[in-house]
């Protein structure tokens, strides 16, 4: 029984570590711009279990895909399906930074035509007020875009 116990244990422990999302090569396509590395990163989030995550990581990288989607029609549906993924997620978890910091990028950076910009200053609240309990890995992603946004600011983060 115990010998059970401990193959399935490591079994369990071997795919759960297996079903993580890499949030390095994530957050690589998400700044990146590049369609290649994010199509390439959009396939593997499609071979995951759906997981708030997954789906919020999903949503983002489907709305920065739509720039590269030919035709004003295609651009549109592709961001309104990434918007549906990324809103489920933060509607069901509203106090979750990581996915606020998702929304807050899209929207500073999503075409006014769309008007995908109306939660831009709750979600600056809601980075800075959770950025000290994030782990350091994000906490350095959402710096490095601080350097650059004219919507959060690296005084914002301190």
């Amino acid at each position: 029984m115990k010998r059970f116990l401990m193959v399935f244990l490591a079994c369990a422990l071997t795919f759960a570590a297996r079903a993580q999302v890499d949030k390095g090569a994530y957050y690589k396509a998400f700044s990146s711009g590049e369609e290649e590395s994010i199509d390439r990163v959009l396939a593997k989030l499609e071979t995951e279990k759906s997981t708030p995550k997954v789906n919020a990581y999903k949503g983002a990288l489907t709305m920065k895909k739509a720039g590269f989607v030919k035709g004003v029609g295609g651009k549109v549906k592709t961001f309104k399906k990434g918007v549906q993924l990324l809103e489920d997620e933060i509607n069901s978890h509203p106090d979750n930074t990581e996915f606020r910091f998702l929304r807050l990028a899209i929207q500073e950076h999503a075409p006014g035509i769309l008007k995908y910009n109306k939660e831009i200053d709750a979600d600056k609240q809601a980075v800075v007020s959770g950025y000290d309990k994030l782990d350091a890995h994000l906490k350095n992603v959402i710096a490095d875009y601080a350097k650059d946004s004219k919507v959060l600011k690296g005084s914002d983060l301190k």
